[in-house]
């Protein structure tokens, strides 16, 4: 049984609408949701949370109807990017802030406090004051304080994205662990892609207030179902036609080059292929894969610690190496190189 499910729910805040939103979270899941800046991911988040008169549609918890609750009443936690912290209190006092208002027992809202204190390395930190703390310090502090009253619901939205990379990698590794321990199910807002594959278990897209699709990382990634999520996620995206078999492979004619996909299909198909799973090589013959295509490098584009290779030849793809690969293998604009994947990488997706 799903622990929280939307169904069609419509906002209207006159600038920006959500329209028809219907989605169910299952005990335990830990749910990305990402989509391009204005797409509404952040007020999907507040409406659950409670923050907004719905237009239409309803939001059910543990089988109950949570609608027209408060959202101090609903059994949900949320976690901002900027921490929202109480800054004339101590961090003790933050974390049992909300605890002490269902909690009246003195000792053990010091032993609750403690131990999260104690699964998030903040523990050395409980006599001091918010404004003394790091930037990563402080978040700690805030996804201690939502988790320690135990929520049916983790709410967080971008709650890494003020944070520098390091810190964010750290912070994930713990919240990862404390998410686990606790058995808390989250819905976690981003724009940082690392956090889906270090986190999720399922991915919603987002465009214009509503969902285009929800799945789990590979499929989302692997298999996007439009164009538009294909492109935002940054998979390649190719169509041609069957054109038979070899062994138990599919043979695809792709722009006059013939690809083969580990995949079922009849007649023409549309296939997609992850830039992570594109190997670029000078010698062809270096590889083991079923698919090597002879292109010249376009653009590179620094994203992060990774590098995105632009190729150009009969069929255009986008491969995501490393820097140090990159100095290794001499990618220069202009250069001509082998982009190679393997059958299994190349899924089918229409």
């Amino acid at each position: 049984m799903a622990l929280l499910e939307v169904e069609n729910l419509s906002i209207d805040l006159g600038e920006f609408h959500l329209r028809d939103i219907n989605l169910t979270v299952e005990k335990g899941d830990y749910l990305t949701v990402i989509g391009p800046t204005g797409a509404g991911k952040s007020i999907l988040l507040e409406a659950i949370a409670g923050f907004y008169p719905l237009r239409s549609g309803r939001i059910t918890l543990n089988s109950r109807d949570v609608t027209n609750l408060p959202p101090e009443k609903r059994g949900i936690s949320i976690v901002y990017q900027d921490f929202v912290l109480f800054p004339h209190l101590s961090v003790f006092d933050n974390i049992a802030f909300g605890l002490r208002k269902v909690e009246r027992d003195k000792e053990k809202v010091k032993g609750e406090v403690e131990h999260i204190a104690e699964e998030l390395h903040i523990s050395h930190l409980l006599h001091r004051k918010p404004g003394t703390l790091s930037g990563g310090e402080q978040q700690r502090v805030a996804i201690a304080r939502a988790l320690v009253v135990r929520p049916k619901v983790l709410l967080m939205d971008e709650p890494f994205s003020a944070l520098d990379e390091k810190t964010r990698e750290k912070l994930r590794k713990l919240v990862k662990s404390v998410i686990a321990e606790y058995n808390t199910t989250v819905i976690h807002v981003t724009h940082d892609f690392e956090d889906v594959f270090a986190l999720a278990t399922r991915v919603a897209v987002m465009k214009d207030g509503r969902l285009v699709q929800v799945g789990t990382p590979d499929e989302v990634f692997s298999r996007p179902k439009v164009d538009f999520v294909a492109g935002f996620v940054g998979t390649n995206v190719l169509k041609g036609e069957v054109i038979g078999k070899d062994g138990s492979l599919t043979l695809i004619s792709v722009g006059g080059v013939v690809l083969k996909t580990a995949d079922e299909a009849k007649g023409k198909a549309v296939l997609s292929l992850r830039p992570e799973n594109v190997l670029l090589a000078r010698d062809p013959g270096l590889c083991s894969a079923q698919n090597v295509i002879k292109v010249r490098v376009g653009r590179i584009e620094r994203r992060g610690h990774v590098l995105w290779v632009h190729l150009d030849g009969k069929i255009k793809l986008k491969a995501v190496i490393t820097p140090n690969a990159a100095e290794i293998l001499g990618v220069k604009e202009g250069e001509e190189l082998y982009a190679m994947f393997k059958a299994s990488a190349l899924k089918v997706i229409a």
